[in-house]
């Protein structure tokens, strides 16, 4: 029987390379290299094209990080499955506004309705204030303000106009997070499986150590929303402020914001004060002072100390990046976003020190 297998080479001669074969060793390298910065910009230009997909997914573990902080402390007081705790969380959220709406909707839905008209008319006053302390406004000057303006209203109008998509938006990330907080190891588990074996440890515990953060930087952001929308509110009710009750939610939703909500919430609330009158105006800014005070060396400085401390500046940079990107949504989860790989990037800072060391 013939053998039709093809005759080895003679030790010492060489294997002509193939059309597709790279058999220099320089070439090999330099092609791995190109197939590394390729593979990057896929995934870089795969990351921007899910850009908005992966900013709700991400949305999505904030909010689970905010239930599943709910039934760890809730866990604290009743020793309970967690099932049972995050459902006592979900159902107190809803509670809280179900009252909000039926009890105290009709109030702010009326003063947010006089709001505008408030603030146009101490705007207008504001400018009389000017003219008569000798600033002349040119046709040219009020022109370019009313353009200004204009351009203000059409983008109010195209936010409204995307309302719908907004709370599209945020259905799906409460769901995720519901979803995600039942059952945070599944996920955490899946994604894992999906690691190199050697890298499962690593990120098991990154993931530890980031949720921890998270949970920490959410509760002191609820924190100082309610320590602030409370106290601005029961100041401003106590001397008579009109507008209290709806002042005090737009400082406690604007807190979520650092850096950037409380200036917007203290120039809302200063316009209203002086709208009954010059020492009504006076006793806002002393509010706004005396609830800013305490919030910047008591709590902020307090919550710092146990959780991610982030520099101002960093976080403003981050922050006006994320608005112009994504809008008010990647304006709310810059903080997140940069609290989160701060702790990546300490981690693997640890990870090379260990290295280098052994």
């Amino acid at each position: 029987m013939t053998d039709k297998s093809e005759p080895k080479p003679p030790s010492g001669t060489l294997h002509s390379a193939g059309p597709a074969e790279i058999s220099d060793p320089l070439l090999q390298h330099e092609a791995k290299r190109a197939v590394i910065w390729i593979g990057m910009i896929a995934a870089l230009a795969l990351s921007v094209y899910l850009s908005q997909a992966l900013l709700v997914i991400f949305g999505g573990l904030v909010f689970a990080a905010l239930i599943d902080g709910g039934a760890r402390l809730i866990g604290r007081v009743l020793p309970i499955g967690r099932g049972w705790r995050v459902a006592m969380v979900l159902i107190l959220t809803a509670l809280f506004f179900i009252w909000l709406v039926l009890f105290a909707g009709g109030q702010i839905a009326a003063q947010a309705a006089a709001l505008p008209a408030t603030i146009e008319t101490q705007a207008l006053r504001g400018l009389a204030v000017l003219q008569r302390h000798g600033l002349v406004l040119r046709a040219s000057n009020i022109q370019s303000m009313l353009q200004e303006a204009i351009g203000g209203i059409g983008q109010v109008t195209a936010a409204v106009g995307g309302l719908i998509g907004g709370l599209t938006t945020l259905f799906m990330i409460v769901v995720l997070g519901i979803y995600i907080a039942i059952e945070p190891k599944l996920y955490q588990r899946g994604f894992a499986w999906m690691l190199p074996r050697g890298e499962r440890a690593y990120f098991e515990r990154t993931a530890a150590l980031m949720g921890g953060s998270l949970r920490r930087l959410l509760a002191g952001r609820l924190l100082g929303m309610l320590v602030e929308g409370v106290a601005i509110w029961l100041m401003l009710q106590i001397y008579g402020v009109p507008m209290a009750a709806l002042l005090g939610i737009i400082t406690a939703l604007l807190a979520f914001l650092p850096n950037i909500g409380a200036p917007i919430s203290g120039a809302i609330m200063i316009m209203v004060g002086f709208s009954g009158g010059t020492d009504m105006g006076i006793f806002t800014i002393i509010a706004y002072l005396t609830v800013q005070t305490v919030d910047g060396y008591l709590i902020v400085p307090m919550i710092a100390r146990k959780t991610v401390d982030l520099p101002p500046a960093l976080v403003l940079g981050a922050q006006l990046i994320m608005g112009v990107l994504f809008g008010i949504l990647g304006l709310a989860l810059a903080d997140p976003m940069v609290a989160m790989i701060k702790v990546w990037l300490e981690r693997r800072a640890e990870r090379t020190d260990i290295a280098e060391a052994a």
